[in-house]
């Protein structure tokens, strides 16, 4: 049988593809390379142990670091779950034509384009504001001002996240609950969510890797005691970095990828084939 001939054009295609792929990624294999470097500085070799992750564990305030990130990111998940729940349930039981849906999802897109330079510029001011002139003192508090922005910046995923999970269910369902005298809460409790649970995990997963990786509004509002781990991380750039700090991001990257992991097996398991698991993941 005669093999057919491969189009230089398409194996051009592949092997820029798969160039530009090795340049993205290979930086974070050579940072999980020198997590197991035993010297004292990041670029210098020394030879292959777990030093670093012994030191990493042992040092207090890559410690406090690390634990002020993961707090913020389950508080902003938890919080930005709830209110994108209730966003996208809103959304994706709007009429057709409603104002107020267009303007909700303007807005909630808006937060998703804005440079995030923009984002801490403005958020700072108003911090200050509502501590110092408006009386409200919790706001001063380093872990409040956190989940606040973490918050901000993941609603809109959490809520475009269950809108579009919700739009592909069945709204009968629902209207039969309702013909069978079922209240709203009701119907909501029992068909609504557990019918949403799949992009409400999944939406919640996400905002919590969005909070561990946000680093420029959080070096914007953080305050002394509540640094959390990227902005620790961009604070020793002046120093130089040590093989600690890559024995942590290497922790972090491993479980970024186990909640992303979750998140698509949660998406396959409810039933959605590869095209609508991406379209799901960012808000299609």
């Amino acid at each position: 049988m005669r093999r057919e001939r491969r189009d230089p054009v398409d194996l051009l295609l592949a092997v820029f593809g798969v160039l530009v792929f090795v340049f993205l990624f290979l930086p974070i294999l050579v940072i999980v390379v020198y997590s197991f470097n035993t010297g004292r500085l990041l670029g210098a070799w020394d030879s292959f142990g777990f030093a670093a992750y012994s030191r990493a564990w042992n040092n207090p305030v890559i410690g406090d670091a690390v634990r002020t990130s993961l707090v913020t990111g389950v508080l902003a998940s938890l919080v930005s779950t709830t209110l994108g729940t209730i966003g996208g349930v809103a959304l994706a039981r709007a009429r057709p034509g409603a104002r107020w849906a267009g303007v909700l999802t303007a807005l909630l897109a808006v937060t998703l384009i804005t440079p995030e330079v923009i984002d801490g510029i403005s958020i700072l001011p108003w911090l200050v504001t509502l501590g110092t002139d408006g009386g409200l003192s919790i706001v001063n508090n380093g872990m409040v001002r956190l989940v606040i922005v973490h918050t901000s910046l993941a609603l809109a995923v959490v809520t475009f996240i269950v809108r579009a999970r919700l739009r592909g269910m069945d709204e009968q369902i629902e209207e039969a609950a309702a013909d069978l005298y079922a209240n709203p809460w009701n119907r909501f409790r029992q068909i609504t969510l557990p019918l949403a649970w799949p992009g409400i995990f999944a939406g919640a997963l996400m905002a919590f890797t969005l909070s561990l990786d946000n680093t420029i509004v959080a070096s914007f509002v953080q305050v002394p005691g509540y640094t959390p781990w990227p902005v620790y991380v961009f604070g020793t750039l002046k120093v130089g970095l040590r093989p600690e700090i890559a024995a942590v991001s290497t922790v972090l990257l491993l479980l970024t990828l186990a909640a992303l992991a979750v998140v698509w097996a949660v998406l396959r398991r409810s039933g959605d084939d590869n095209t609508s698991v991406a379209a799901t993941l960012t808000g299609g």
